[in-house]
């Protein structure tokens, strides 16, 4: 044929490999109807696929699985304040509410409350009606379970600024810092949780009953911590970050809030795709 021997070699065919990992990626998807292609990347490589994003970026494509960016609410030019970001377990907590409604109209809210350090959500707990005396009883179930941390962050809510939590903090000996009326961006960790939750799970649901809404919540709430991959923590989840974590945190660097601009500029680009 005019062709060195050593010039010809031989490629190993695999068929139909292309097309599992294209159906895979489908059911991902739909599972997941608001990840994009890098989160994706990341669960297909913990089920044993040996991919980069690039090529789950062009399947992604092909298979037309962008995610619908959803409009956000303008918001005028806010100061920032530079946080320090914990350095262990229970040295910053964050709380807040989210609400939202059943299928029949009646309201109801979550009480979230996150550890600053691993991004954990400790307590989703969701009623029509939460008083400041519930806070303290939620408070009390997460400290029998890991202890309590040294400062609160929170807004100056009702239940918040009630004399049943000022009591409780201060015979536990743990600091509540309220943040300013009207900057919700100083409480940016508890906030970007729960734009993820209303996004992830809120939105994506229809509640029929407390119940249900209870299950779905507490049931996302668990896939957060323990599955759901988290770009601030080099796509590991909560609990292994918690493994590792020490040695990845500078106990001096301080973390813009919310986001990084480059954080934020890889969050919409994912988001539009």
């Amino acid at each position: 044929m005019g062709m060195a021997r050593a010039s010809c070699r031989y490629e190993r065919q695999r068929p139909g490999e292309e097309e599992k990992l294209q159906v895979r990626l489908r059911s991902l998807a739909g599972e997941r109807r608001r990840f994009g292609y890098r989160r994706l990347t990341v669960l297909l490589r913990r089920e044993g696929w040996a991919v980069n994003h690039k090529r789950v970026y062009r399947l992604y494509r092909q298979e037309g699985l962008g995610v619908r960016r959803r409009k956000r609410k303008r918001i005028g030019a806010v100061e920032r304040q530079a946080l320090a970001i914990p350095t262990r377990l229970n040295e910053r907590w964050s709380m807040d509410f989210i609400s939202d409604g059943l299928s029949a109209g009646r309201k109801f809210r979550s009480l979230n409350i996150v550890d600053d350090f691993n991004r954990e959500c400790l307590a989703a707990e969701v009623d029509t009606s939460i008083t400041g005396a519930r806070v303290v009883r939620v408070l009390e179930r997460l400290q029998e379970l890991r202890g309590l941390p040294q400062i609160m962050v929170m807004d100056n809510g009702p239940e918040f600024a009630s004399q049943a939590l000022d009591v409780w903090a201060y015979e536990q000996g743990v600091k509540l810092h309220f943040i300013e009326p009207g900057k919700p961006v100083q409480n940016a960790f508890i906030e970007s949780f729960n734009g993820r939750m209303r996004d992830e799970c809120l939105n994506e649901h229809w509640f029929l009953s407390l119940g249900e809404a209870r299950e779905t919540i507490e049931a996302w709430r668990r896939d957060y911590n323990e599955v759901r991959p988290h770009t601030a923590l080099g796509n590991r989840t909560p609990q292994e970050f918690t493994a590792c974590g020490a040695a990845l945190r500078s106990p001096t660097a301080p973390s813009e809030l919310p986001r990084t601009q480059v954080q934020k500029q890889e969050a919409t680009l994912e988001l539009a795709l």
